[in-house]
């Protein structure tokens, strides 16, 4: 695929996000569905997409560790450390999330924040300057689509704009380990 198709990619996804759009989009780990972060209509409209309950809060990606205090009351030192050692994708669960949809959140006040280090989705997030939901490309209960060819017809219908960028690759990305850190620093190690 060409640099231009890439940056054409990237500007389109960008531009449907701003006007509060959803789009599939390649990530660090699986496709996934997302739209801004801090708009409650958008994540609204993927919640109804996946055909999910809202109190099922989906994670967010963001491209630099430094842009955690916008969306986080207090970083522990741990999860720095974490992020820092990690030699693969780290879903943090955090408490505290501010600044945030309130639809995406968990009933405890706690959001999921994974640094996205897969090209597409780093430059998109720079680039659009929020944080992205990032939640597996499928209706709640059907498996997460690893690769673009496994994504549902009605998904692929029903968003504003679909990512060109990796749908011809067939090599199968993992899942995010996933932690959560309480406010006192402990973790919980939820998948490895």
């Amino acid at each position: 695929m060409t640099a231009e198709i890439f940056t054409e990619d990237l500007k389109k996804a960008c531009e449907v996000l701003q006007r509060g759009g959803i789009i599939v989009y390649p990530t660090d780990t699986i496709w996934g569905i997302g739209c801004d972060a801090t708009n409650a209509e958008a994540v609204g409209r993927v919640y109804a997409l996946k055909q999910r309950t809202d109190h099922k809060a989906m994670l967010v990606l963001i491209d630099s560790p430094a842009k955690l205090n916008g969306y986080v009351s207090q970083v522990p030192d741990i999860a720095r450390d974490l992020i820092e050692a990690s030699d693969k994708p780290l879903t943090i669960i955090y408490p505290n999330a501010k600044n945030l949809a309130f639809n995406l959140l968990a009933e405890d006040g706690s959001v999921g924040i994974r640094i996205t280090n897969e090209r597409f989705s780093h430059e998109l997030c720079k680039l659009f300057r929020k944080p992205l939901v990032s939640t597996s490309a499928n209706i709640s209960g059907q498996p997460a689509p690893c690769l673009f060819s496994e994504i549902a017809e009605k998904v692929i219908n029903e968003v504003d704009y679909v990512v060109r960028y990796r749908q011809e690759e067939t090599v199968k990305a993992k899942p995010s380990s996933v932690v959560k850190i309480s406010e006192d620093g402990c973790i919980n190690i939820i998948r490895q």
